[in-house]
């Protein structure tokens, strides 16, 4: 049996046929007729195809000049910061034609700011032909527009409001409020407020809704003790769907007690806290009253609810106080945190080189006060107090032989430099004052300017309450300049007269450059140095 075998086949047929080859109809050059889309070569499709035709190439974006919130259509207002992700985003959602197509990259270019242009490049891609796929890149320019959001028409227009807090302390002075408002910018709880008004007693704050004083009245009784009422008017109402509109008010009272304000508690309310002696100094105010005995360094805490179910006011203010120079101190060694136990004798600084009285008492100053010192302190000898809880004190058997005749309270810093320049400044609210009050302020303006400048030395003396306040670097600081040894100038009386006075400000508490932050314009804050 035999078998025929086929002959071999040549390695030349089993290679690849030709590819068949065109020429593009536009520019001649060979390509692959297979492939080709359009008889077209790859650069010809690039030059003649446009994937990018019906896609805007201009656009108008809305801008709010007051709260620089950018209109997104059809009727929302999101903030959006220059350049960022959330403004690229709107701006290719203005764009008419994109869903078409698919974004492969997109990116701001830089403009002038002052230009009221935004210019955004697009990288897209697209089927050209069947199998082609074509990327192009473009620019769009926006133009920045200005239209004012309706939040802004309405703080613009009278009585739009719908939910207002009036903020009340019955005080003689604006210490409390000077704190406040600190808190307030710090946290910028203002933020959602159409109006603050300044009256008599405290501050007005206005809403657009009701929700936005509701945080409001929270974030007030979380920094302060408060007491809040609620009250609200009818408007108007919708018959037909029982539809109502309310005006609503909170009435937010704070606590009549400052801080370094002496205290007389109720007998039967000092017994039940921790039986502490009912003739106290206020320390600090923050959700709760702390009080400090200065004979023993025992502390308690008055909470909110407590207080307003027997309410009571301070014995003495601040503006009672009076200078006295000590003239002996003796540390006790108790100590009790910031606060150690001293025997002191003082004498009042108006009476050195008149007399010779003197008075011993107890204090919590041991570790700031040296003979020599000045310190504000209460004189309970020389004052009458027409307070019912003090003069429970006096006729009682346990507490009425332990009244000090002077009770110290911070020390004093002697400034001899008026309106001093310091490098530091806070920030503050921008606010209205209530009509009818401008003549009644302008004459109250030299004891607010005290106020503040009270408040101001208790920041540089305090370090617990600067740490909870925002201080700015000063716009205007200027160094103090440097005198050449040996140089003699004309005006040497004056100049030695300034070094005096710098000399006997050194022991003045001063903040360090490291506390104090960058100052950035805010919407609605205004500077005060």
């Amino acid at each position: 049996m035999s078998m025929d075998l086929d002959a071999p086949v040549p390695m030349a047929a089993l290679q690849e046929q030709p590819t068949a080859t065109i020429l593009c109809c536009n520019c001649g050059a060979p390509i692959d007729g297979t492939t080709a889309a359009g008889a077209l070569c790859t650069d010809c499709v690039k030059l003649t195809v446009d994937i990018t035709q019906g896609i805007q190439r201009e656009s108008v974006l809305h801008m709010c000049k007051d709260c620089e919130r950018w209109l997104q259509p059809p009727s929302s207002w999101v903030s959006a910061a220059p350049e960022s992700r959330e403004l690229l985003a709107l701006c290719l959602r203005k764009l008419r034609g994109l869903t078409k197509v698919r974004i492969i990259d997109a990116s701001f270019i830089w403009t002038e700011p002052h230009s009221r242009r935004v210019k955004v490049k697009i990288t897209i891609q697209q089927e050209a032909f069947q199998g082609t796929i074509l990327q192009q890149t473009f620019e769009v320019e926006y133009v920045v527009a200005s239209q004012q959001c309706p939040d802004c028409q309405k703080s613009y227009t009278a009585n739009t409001w719908r939910s207002s807090i009036q903020v009340r302390q019955k005080v003689p002075h604006k210490r409390t409020f000077l704190y406040l408002e600190q808190l307030i910018l710090k946290h910028n709880a203002h933020r959602d407020t159409i109006n603050i008004k300044e009256t008599k007693d405290g501050l007005d704050f206005f809403f657009a809704q009701r929700n936005h004083a509701e945080r409001m009245v929270d974030f007030l009784s979380s920094v302060a003790p408060t007491r809040v009422k609620k009250s609200q008017e009818l408007i108007s109402m919708d018959v037909h769907t029982s539809v109502k509109q309310y005006k609503i008010t909170y009435s937010v009272e704070l606590i009549p007690i400052c801080k370094d304000d002496l205290v007389a508690l109720p007998l039967k309310l000092a017994r039940s806290l921790g039986n502490i002696s009912p003739l106290t100094l206020c320390y600090r105010v923050g959700t709760s009253i702390n009080l400090l005995d200065p004979n023993t360094l025992q502390t308690t805490d008055v909470p909110t609810a407590v207080y307003w179910r027997s309410p009571f006011k301070n014995l003495a203010d601040v503006q009672e106080l009076v200078e006295f120079i000590v003239m002996d101190i003796e540390p006790v060694g108790q100590s009790n945190g910031r606060f150690s136990l001293a025997e002191a004798t003082v004498a009042l600084a108006s009476d050195l080189g008149v007399n010779d009285q003197t008075y011993f008492t107890r204090t919590h100053l041991g570790g700031v006060l040296h003979v020599g010192d000045s310190v504000l302190g209460y004189h309970l000898t020389r004052t009458n107090f027409n307070n019912e809880n003090f003069e429970a004190i006096e006729q009682s058997h346990q507490y009425g032989s332990t009244i000090p005749d002077v009770v110290l309270v911070k020390k004093f810093y002697a400034r001899k430099k008026k309106g001093k320049s310091r490098n530091w400044r806070l920030k503050r609210m921008a606010r209205e004052e209530e009509e009818g009050t401008i003549n009644r302020r302008q004459q109250e303006q030299e004891r607010l300017e005290a106020d503040f400048e009270l408040f101001l030395r208790d920041i540089e003396e305090d370090q617990e309450l600067r740490s909870t306040l925002q201080l700015y670097k000063a716009k205007n600081a200027k160094p103090r300049p440097e005198r050449m040894e040996g140089v003699e100038t004309g005006d040497g009386d004056v100049e030695q007269m300034e070094e005096d006075e710098e000399s006997d400000d050194e022991n003045v508490p001063q903040i360090n450059m490291d506390e104090l932050l960058e100052d950035f314009d805010e919407l609605n804050v205004g500077d005060e140095e």
